[in-house]
């Protein structure tokens, strides 16, 4: 009984770990260095999570529908070397995006840059492309 036990925890606790090192990716995987975006729209979610924060952007395309893009930001380690945390953005305020596009052509993007609508940046510099 106590060996059923223990296997169940250790298979677990490997299916687990598997599933988080799946989870951390590549930058080049996902993302193309050569196809640099800039977005704009309102934030409706910022989640300052490891292993990656993601920002929720509402943008209003061209024909005025809203868009839903997902922006990943590099992991919060990372993130407080900037000057970020995780009351940098919040919902509601309206923000630039810039960054690097996914390879699949989804609304999906990588960060580089938030300003903000009066023209201040979020953080301190740039983000680099890369497996931050």
């Amino acid at each position: 009984m106590k060996r059923s036990i223990f296997a169940r925890v250790a298979l677990g606790s490997l299916l687990l770990a598997a599933g988080l090192s799946h989870a951390h990716h590549s930058f080049t995987v996902h993302y193309d260095a050569n196809k640099p975006i800039s977005k704009e729209g309102v934030v409706t979610e910022f989640r300052f999570t490891n292993p990656h924060g993601i920002l929720m952007l509402d943008v209003t395309n061209e024909a005025g529908e809203i868009e839903h893009w997902t922006v990943e930001t590099t992991a919060p380690v990372y993130m407080r070397r900037f000057g970020w945390s995780k009351d940098s953005i919040k919902p509601g305020e309206h923000v630039t995006v810039e960054g690097w596009a996914s390879r699949d052509g989804s609304h999906f993007m990588r960060i580089r840059r938030v300003t903000r609508a009066d023209g201040s940046v979020v953080g301190e510099g740039d983000q680099q492309a890369g497996d931050q």
